[in-house]
């Protein structure tokens, strides 16, 4: 098919942003759509078959609005500006990140950066329950905090209860020296070092001294009712089935809850079935509740955490897969010897 040629007039500043270090960025953009990039003289030429060429226009436009808006171009998110633009959703993904939820103490904007993270973030504000289910990466608590601490300090909720199921990661806790705090502390860490870079070590001391913000372990909040306060369950997978009931019949009037986990991160025991797997199952069907599943696509980390998460799905795939096909031929009926 005979090739055609794209125009942009983009300043120096712009293409260079766009192509990244050593080209990098653009190699993979002329990679994913067949297309040669050519920067010369203020114009940045697009080459190739007339859809790809259309389709990679699209997607230099958008990098070079989100440049304007501020955002830094990373790899992770030229990855998915490719990952959209092949499923044609680039153009719903164009106000994603006028939302900003909050801002941190350095003044850095905490928003969602993908569709996935989006719709996430708008099931909590409109539902009572969400559960926010997806792999490491994803922002899945990041974003639940910074809602939590924009819903406390515009007066929504009186208090934020972080809470976390104490289960050891393979590794044994109960002879490091100190009392119990000291030895609770390690399963919490995450939760506190995100709201001191939100809120503050200062506010978020002060608070914690007022009972306003609490952090605990799951095992805390067996006997209360939790009213008019903004709840973060964390890492549910390591819940058990009752210890997942408990908790959700603690939410009182007022309240708002998230639960978030990733389902191929578990740490309980052996056989034990987990408290977030028996929830999404029982509780698809009530309306009042939001589920937001995140992906491989929606991972904010370093891109090579997303090749981990992807290099994962794929092997536990083949591992059902060659599973299944066991099975299947275990399973043949065997002929009667005469």
């Amino acid at each position: 098919m005979e090739a055609v040629t794209e125009i942009l007039q983009l300043d120096s500043n712009t293409t260079k942003e766009i192509f990244g270090e050593l080209d990098g960025f653009a190699k993979k953009i002329e990679k994913a759509f067949n297309v040669s990039l050519i920067s010369r003289d203020g114009e940045l030429k697009i080459i190739g078959e007339k859809n790809n060429t259309a389709s990679v226009k699209e997607l230099l436009l958008s990098v070079a609005d989100s440049l304007k808006k501020g955002n830094e171009i990373t790899e992770q998110s030229i990855n998915y500006s490719i990952a959209l633009t092949m499923d044609n959703k680039l153009s719903s993904a164009a106000d994603v990140d006028k939302d900003v939820i909050c801002f941190t103490t350095m003044g850095k904007p905490i928003k969602p950066k993908t569709l996935g993270q989006k719709e996430y973030v708008d099931l909590i504000r409109n539902k009572m329950i969400v559960f926010g289910v997806g792999p490491a990466g994803t922002g899945k608590t990041y974003l639940a905090m910074a809602m939590a601490i924009k819903a406390f300090k515009n007066d929504e909720v009186s208090r934020i209860i972080l809470t976390r199921p104490a289960i050891e990661a393979g590794e044994k806790l109960g002879f490091l020296p100190g009392d119990l705090q000291s030895k609770v502390d390690p399963y919490l860490r995450p939760l506190y070092d995100a709201l001191y870079q939100i809120m503050g070590a200062e506010s978020f001391q002060k608070n914690m001294e007022k009972g306003l913000i609490e952090v605990a372990p799951l095992a805390y909040m067996r006997g209360r009712t939790l009213d008019n306060a903004f709840i973060i369950l964390d890492e549910a997978q390591n819940t058990t089935p009752a210890q997942m009931k408990m908790f959700l019949t603690r939410i009182g009037f007022g309240s708002k809850a998230i639960i978030t986990g990733d389902a191929t991160q578990k740490d309980l025991p052996s056989g034990t079935e987990s408290g977030l797997d028996v929830a999404l199952k029982v509780l698809k069907k009530v309306d009042e509740i939001g589920f937001a599943k995140l992906t491989s696509l929606d991972v904010v980390r370093h891109p090579l955490v997303q090749r981990i998460v992807n290099a994962y799905e794929e092997y536990e795939k083949n591992e059902k897969r060659n599973s299944k096909s066991g099975t299947d031929r275990n399973s043949g009926t065997k002929k009667k010897i005469r």
